[in-house]
């Protein structure tokens, strides 16, 4: 699906306030209602708009420690990949993993109470043997900028 000017306006919207109201909407991208609402339908329907979602600060109830880890894997074939992304789709922890090119094979985003937990979390990895070869770990020391609706 090609998406056009007014497409776009709508999507940057909706990832400023994913809760504003479709009248709202139809004001701010200049259509009417119901021409709004159609388009908005489309980007549902084609998939192109996933769904809505809140923004948690997970760190709002108590202190939490948020560890950005680079993984590289020992084996490259599809089995070690699906291994090792099934065991990351099983700790609550790793709150984002992308795979990537370039020499590293994922990036991690683990979220936890503290290093102690975080390190528990790496070792219970390594204990399952799923395949990782090396990891680094970089401690978040302030969040400067989170883009909302990042794939």
């Amino acid at each position: 699906m090609k998406l056009d000017a007014i497409d776009h306006r709508i999507l940057a919207a909706l990832r400023r306030d994913g809760r504003i109201t479709k009248l709202k909407l139809a004001e701010e991208v200049h259509l009417s209602p119901a021409a709004c609402w159609e388009r908005l339908r489309r980007l549902e329907t084609t998939g192109i708009i996933k769904g809505y979602t809140a923004i948690i600060d997970l760190g709002a109830d108590e202190p939490r420690t948020t560890v950005i880890v680079e993984i590289s894997l020992a084996g490259h074939q599809q089995a070690d990949f699906r291994r090792f992304e099934e065991a990351v789709a099983r700790e609550p922890a790793i709150i984002a993993c992308d795979a990537t090119g370039g020499g590293i094979d994922y990036v991690l985003r683990v979220v936890v109470p503290d290093i102690d937990s975080y390190q528990r979390l790496i070792d219970r990895l390594l204990e399952q043997e799923v395949g990782i070869a090396r990891y680094f770990s970089y401690v978040v020391t302030k969040s400067v900028k989170r883009e909302r609706g990042d794939g």
